[in-house]
């Protein structure tokens, strides 16, 4: 028996005579279910009772990653331009470098705003979970950024050391180096924050981006406080330890897509979902609980077991209940399947017929 209707009611929001938006659920409250609906929704987190508004939902999403990069492209755009200015009348090579991440990493913001655009669409026959994925392909993009940036950096910087260069205005090049780090890190704070808000891996992944790129700012700094003092093999030297810290930042962006591509998730959360489950009245056993990110949204399996004696429809009941406090207790949960097996008190295999498919696989 399955549990999932992402079509059932699509054109009726509403739960037992209730108006979805005008009840809001506390999921502390949730052992007086059926008499408090009182859930925050912004605390935890967005869920979903029909196609519609799930839709609604992902939209809500994707716009809120669009303001980001709107907002966080902005201000990328002003430190690069500024840093262009003092880079003219410096001949600073560390700061050229500097501009030119900035204004790579402002351009990664294209193809994850075409992904977020691409994941609006609906899901069809031929693309049956949607088109959420597209924001994972944008992950792998900026990643390869990010490694690009590394390695133009390590270039650079031995570039430098074979064949050091003089640079002029010092000062003003150390203001460009704190403006850029300053400009970075703020952006890397905003898309994190607000990708992890929206379960988005590939907008984190762009923060850590902005993040290495606010890194060489400061071997921009350093370099140029080194020169300051007349060393003038600061600057490349600092250039390739912050190399390797931007290879740090490439590994923790790398491993977030990687996770996300290879459908890995949270134990805990697995965890929690068996919990939820299992306090339901009637659900005697929970198992094989599967859960995967469809780009900004979780998608859960289940099986479930149930007394062997209940008809069909109160069967039924119970799964629906099991999904109904599913998607109100685990944030980012946009659907759920729940398979409903008879417990075996009866002393039946209600297996037999496809055990054979599935070898030393307990069904329940």
């Amino acid at each position: 028996m399955s549990s999932q209707h992402p079509g059932e009611h699509e054109d009726d929001h509403a739960h037992d005579g209730h108006d979805h938006d005008a009840h809001d659920h506390d999921a502390h409250d949730h052992d007086d279910h059926d008499q408090d609906h009182g859930h925050d929704h912004e605390r935890r987190g967005p869920h979903s009772h029909g196609v519609a508004e799930t839709v609604d939902q992902a939209l809500v999403a994707s716009k809120d990653g669009m303001r980001a990069l709107k907002i966080s492209l902005a201000a990328l755009a002003v430190t690069a331009v500024a840093q262009l200015g003092v880079v003219f009348i410096s001949g600073s090579v560390a700061l050229f470098a500097d501009t030119v991440h900035n204004f790579a990493d402002a351009l990664t913001a294209v193809p994850l705003a075409i992904a977020f655009r691409i994941g609006r669409r609906k899901p069809n026959r031929r693309y049956t979970y949607g088109y959420g994925r597209a924001e994972d392909l944008a992950g792998i993009f900026i990643v390869v950024v990010i490694a690009l940036s590394a390695g133009f950096a390590a270039w650079e910087a031995i570039n430098r050391l074979i064949d050091p260069s003089t640079v002029d205005n010092v000062g003003w090049v150390a203001v460009a180096g704190v403006v850029g780090f300053i400009g970075n890190e703020l952006v890397a704070a905003y898309r994190i924050r607000v990708g992890r808000r929206i379960g988005s891996a590939a907008l984190v992944a762009d923060g850590y981006h902005a993040r290495a790129d606010g890194l060489t700012s400061l071997a921009v700094v350093a370099g140029a406080t080194g020169v300051a003092l007349g060393f003038e093999l600061a600057d490349p030297i600092i250039g390739l330890l912050i190399t390797v810290a931007i290879l740090f930042v490439l590994k923790d962006a790398a491993r977030e897509i990687y996770r996300r591509l290879m459908d890995s998730t949270d134990p805990h959360l697995v965890g929690r979902v068996e919990a939820i489950l299992s306090s339901v009245p009637g659900i005697e056993g929970v198992s094989d609980v599967r859960i995967r990110w469809i780009g900004h949204e979780l998608r859960a399996e289940a099986n479930i077991v149930s007394d062997c004696d209940l008809t069909l429809s109160q069967a039924h009941a119970i799964a629906e209940e099991g999904h109904h406090r599913l998607l109100h207790e685990v944030p980012r949960l946009a659907e759920a399947v729940i398979h409903s097996n008879p417990c075996d008190h009866d002393g039946r295999d209600h297996h037999e017929s496809v055990a054979h498919h599935f070898p030393g696989r307990h069904q329940h």
